[in-house]
């Protein structure tokens, strides 16, 4: 499965962005899903995961309660809409597709740039 992630930005502290991953070579469905970031002198960490069919959500704890994962099978497409956004939430953001696990994955896209002004 080949993925692309867009919609990263420049937005100021209190705003919203909403990433998008979309796939193509093998249906979504077979996928779970998940998003990480990695920022400048950082190790790449885990924000959030969906799983096949969307029911089951994670989050990793700095991003409860302001971002939300989603996905449509049907348009072979994940989102991460993302509230209330923080200077620290700057980082590149990555989309990846596992056919089973959660925190770790097979597959991953190339990257897109969010940077949270104060």
């Amino acid at each position: 499965v080949q993925l692309q992630a867009s919609g990263g930005g420049l937005v100021q502290a209190g705003g919203s962005l909403r990433l998008s991953c979309s796939a193509s070579g093998r249906t979504l469905s077979r996928y779970v899903m998940g998003w990480f970031r990695q920022a400048p002198g950082a190790e790449r960490e885990f924000v959030s995961a969906i799983s096949k069919s969307g029911t089951s959500t994670y989050y990793a704890s700095s991003v409860k309660g302001r971002f939300t994962i989603s996905r449509d099978n049907a348009k072979n497409t994940m989102y991460l809409q993302m509230n209330s956004l923080k200077p620290e939430d700057t980082a590149v953001y990555y989309c990846a597709a596992d056919p089973t696990r959660i925190y770790t994955y097979d597959y991953w896209g190339q990257g897109t740039q969010v940077t949270v002004s104060s």
